[in-house]
């Protein structure tokens, strides 16, 4: 049996895969017309950011699983699976500390204007101590847009670990669940922006919605107060996010995903002095690496050996792949 391996991962989710028989092959290329022609004869694929297309699925006439490295599976034409029969799996949580401590990073670069000052000490300007700015987080209020996982990994390490009042905006989570924990669960999101001295992200995309986060919420958010994004691009309008943030009205943003990656040379937010940018590596530390790729490589054994994966986000289509697995 074969696995494609779109994008790397880990060594040892390879080795994983490599006990168990699977042998591990990669496309020429991450582009999907190098995909389709590589995914012929595999049972299984891994695939990251690079997602997998309903033109790659349909040439995958042998595929009995698609792994997503991550929680994310926006990127895989899961509707496309699923007339297939073939289960998409994913790996929740894998990466949630991972995730929860760039955050974190981003609002204390942010607050302590770590960046700046770094910069101000190499060109000399010792003097940048007397008009730093810095602020602490202590005492701040975190505003948490999405109370899944890595929403929750945010608003425990802020309140247990630096002292912060936490507000928690998710409309799928019961209050008193939230409230449990501590936090202020509020009933809508313009009342968390306009409470919250840090805005952090954790919602899925929702592709054809358009941004969650615009001009108008952009305008109900505190003076100086900042936003940080580790979600999804497409969740913030991005220039109206620069024009605030060059306007003086936001304090500051942490962004790690953007609506198109990698970011253009002229993206808006590229040239803005106060704001921390990282190329989509919140999940990328060492640690959620091994747990993400052991993760969805463990799924891809355990369905080609005919059991039931552990995280399908398509268990209708378990009954068409279930039917496909030899005797």
């Amino acid at each position: 049996m074969k696995c494609l391996i779109v994008q790397p991962i880990h060594k040892q989710g390879i080795d994983l895969l490599q006990r168990a028989g699977i042998e591990c092959v990669t496309p020429a290329s991450a582009g999907m017309a190098d995909v389709a022609r590589a995914i012929g004869d595999c049972e299984a694929v891994i695939t990251r950011n690079a997602g997998l297309d309903a033109a790659a699925i349909a040439a995958g006439a042998r595929l009995r699983i698609i792994g997503s490295h991550g929680a994310g599976t926006n990127m895989v034409d899961v509707k496309a699976a699923t007339r297939a029969g073939i289960p998409v799996v994913n790996t929740p949580g894998a990466n949630a500390r991972s995730v929860a401590e760039l955050v974190i990073s981003m609002a204390l670069a942010l607050y302590k204007r770590t960046i700046t000052l770094d910069a101000a000490v190499r060109a000399g300007n010792w003097n940048a101590r007397y008009d730093s700015g810095l602020r602490e987080l202590a005492g701040a209020t975190l505003g948490v847009v999405g109370f899944g996982q890595i929403g929750r990994a945010v608003a425990d390490i802020a309140s247990k670990g630096f002292g912060m009042r936490v507000r928690v905006y998710s409309p799928s989570v019961p209050a008193a669940e939230i409230e449990q924990g501590g936090f202020t669960a509020d009933q809508d999101l313009a009342e968390l922006l306009r409470n919250s001295d840090i805005v952090s992200l954790h919602r899925p995309g929702n592709p054809g919605a358009g941004p969650l986060i615009d001009a108008t919420a952009l305008g109900l958010m505190k003076p100086g107060a900042l936003l940080i994004n580790t979600a999804r691009g497409g969740l913030v309008d991005e220039q109206a996010l620069a024009q605030s943030l060059k306007a003086g009205r936001l304090g500051g943003a942490g962004i790690d995903v953007f609506s198109t990656e990698p970011p253009p040379a002229d993206h808006p937010l590229i040239d803005v002095p106060n704001v921390v940018l990282a190329p989509h590596a919140g999940g990328s530390t060492e640690e959620a690496l091994i747990r993400t790729a052991v993760a969805v490589a463990g799924q891809v054994v355990d369905a080609l050996r005919g059991e039931r994966p552990k995280h399908v986000v398509n268990p209708e289509a378990l009954d068409g792949e279930m039917a496909r697995v030899p005797g």
